[in-house]
């Protein structure tokens, strides 16, 4: 992958490595574009994301390896934001940053993709789920303060999957997605989980390319080993519906680059 902006540190605490370690493997894939985009502060599962007061160090971190790297890869300055109303911070959205990526992991104080809770999926009308998760998607999308979508039906990570066509339950939400001119990051993290794919799945990912609603890449790499790991399948699986450049953020604009 050209352009990799999902990738994590060890200030997330279930991250290895450091950051030199990840640009390296980064510089290795033959990646032109690598951003850390670490769990931000929020007010609710604080054991899986960086303290208030840990902010500074990680922008510390990731501008010396900016400057130290320069003359090998562009290292960009990113947050992952949990959407979940009610306990964001909202300090976090004055930082200033190369972009935003907005992610639901959380229906209500379910951690779904968590599989310390997978044994809450019995007995749930899974559509109703999948219903409320793309409603939340649809909500942080109309928020207007993020630029990427993280792994867009995240929910299926466990394969429990919707009896209905999930491009009807997804279509509110690409909608929003459009009006707010954001992308929707390919996220390979889903070949390592149960469900095989990445996210999001082909028939989603032809759906948003019919909407021309833009992409960009990420390896959600929570270790330097899964470091563009899948990008050749990640590469294709854009290419199939049709996508020939994917998004790049600086100072949060946007530009398209060749895939």
């Amino acid at each position: 992958m050209k352009v990799d902006l999902h990738n994590h540190t060890v200030l997330c605490n279930h991250a290895t490595g450091t950051v030199e370690e990840y640009v390296e493997a980064a510089i290795a894939c033959k990646t032109e574009f690598f951003g850390f985009s670490d769990h931000a502060p929020m007010n609710y599962d604080p054991q899986y994301r960086m303290r208030l007061d840990q902010m500074d160090l990680y922008e510390s971190w990731i501008k010396e390896a900016h400057e130290k790297y320069h003359s090998e890869i562009t290292v960009l300055l990113g947050y992952e934001i949990d959407f979940l109303p009610g306990y964001m911070d909202e300090s976090v959205l004055s930082r200033a940053c190369d972009y935003r990526i907005g992610s639901v992991h959380f229906i209500d104080d379910w951690g779904f993709d968590n599989p310390e809770f997978i044994g809450r999926y019995d007995g749930v009308n899974i559509d109703e789920m999948y219903r409320r998760y793309f409603a939340l998607i649809e909500t942080m999308a109309q928020s207007g303060n993020f630029d990427i979508v993280g792994h867009l039906d995240l929910l299926k990570v466990f394969k429990f999957l919707p009896t209905c066509d999930i491009r009807k339950l997804a279509e509110r939400a690409l909608k929003a997605i459009k009006k707010s001119n954001m992308c929707i990051e390919i996220n390979v993290a889903g070949y390592r989980k149960p469900i095989g794919e990445a996210y999001p799945s082909s028939l989603l990912l032809q759906q948003m390319a019919e909407m021309e609603i833009p992409i960009t890449f990420g390896s959600d790499a929570h270790c330097v080993e899964q470091v563009g790991l899948y990008s050749t399948e990640a590469e294709a699986l854009a290419r199939s519906v049709g996508y020939t450049h994917c998004a790049l953020y600086r100072g949060r604009d946007r530009e398209m680059i060749k895939i």
